[in-house]
């Protein structure tokens, strides 16, 4: 009897475009996972999944994205607590997928966000399930913080657990098959002497240095998945064929022993 196969897509924004690429070669290999968990990018790409959006048409849509297609200046910055909100990334979901709850996806699907009062991981599986995704890849300082449900200030889920492997675990999955398309990326980057690059590096600095610590204790985790993105930016909105192709490799790669563990 084959095991449920559970599959943890973290954090990574343009890099997070390879879990597209993975999923596509599991497909083709034969493999489905029975849940699927996100956080950020991943959240957006595994709801995009779990709505039944092929990763063949994820990537035509995807490559032609510019950045002023997924976010709009907020005017009141201070006030509002961003530089920029997520009106017309939800937009673009809308044209791939229907405005689903979870509850009605394909695969059973959830994501997580970090609580900004606080500072506790959510895990979001019940509403609406774009709002939710969105809500996983609120970049704190970037995008405006996300009221979803009960909570009224949510962020971007990668401040507290890039790559959601517990979630998905209690959700059922006995094989958790973890992606984390960051890696140790954050280490090769060049100094920098813009405000907001700075940041963006000390929350990569902090997010890199917990996960590498947590992932010694996840005994949970069957395999520990990093696509080789070499030093591509999460940041600019380019190369994305570059990551979509990477995931791909991994994905064949390792689609042998993903069969092996769940007893294919």
């Amino acid at each position: 009897m084959q095991k449920k196969l559970g599959l943890a897509l973290g954090a990574g924004a343009a890099r997070g475009v390879a879990h597209i690429g993975f999923l596509q070669a599991l497909e083709e290999e034969g493999i489905r996972p029975d849940y699927v968990t996100g956080c950020s990018m991943g959240a957006i790409i595994g709801a995009l999944y779990c709505g039944g959006v092929s990763p063949e048409k994820m990537r035509e849509r995807v490559l032609t994205l510019k950045f002023a297609d997924l976010a709009s200046v907020n005017l009141s910055p201070i006030r509002q607590n961003g530089f920029m909100t997520m009106k017309r990334a939800r937009k673009i979901m809308l044209e791939l997928m229907d405005d689903y709850t979870f509850d009605e996806l394909k695969i059973p699907f959830a994501c997580i966000a970090t609580n900004l009062v606080d500072g506790k991981t959510v895990t979001l599986n019940s509403g609406n399930v774009i709002d939710a995704a969105l809500a996983s890849g609120s970049i704190p300082g970037v995008f405006t913080p996300a009221s979803f449900g009960e909570y009224k200030t949510l962020i971007d889920g990668c401040i507290t657990e890039r790559v959601p492997t517990r979630e998905v675990a209690e959700m059922g999955a006995e094989v958790v098959v973890a992606i984390d398309v960051l890696g140790n990326v954050v280490m090769d980057r060049e100094p920098t002497d813009k405000l907001l690059n700075t940041v963006l590096r000390v929350f990569d600095i902090m997010d890199t240095r917990a996960t590498r610590s947590k992932r010694l204790l996840r005994d949970h985790v069957a395999l520990w998945l990093e696509p080789r993105l070499d030093a591509m930016d999460q940041y600019k909105v380019k190369d994305l064929d570059f990551a979509c192709d990477r995931g791909y490799e991994l994905g064949k790669k390792k689609a042998a022993k993903i069969k092996q563990l769940v007893g294919d």
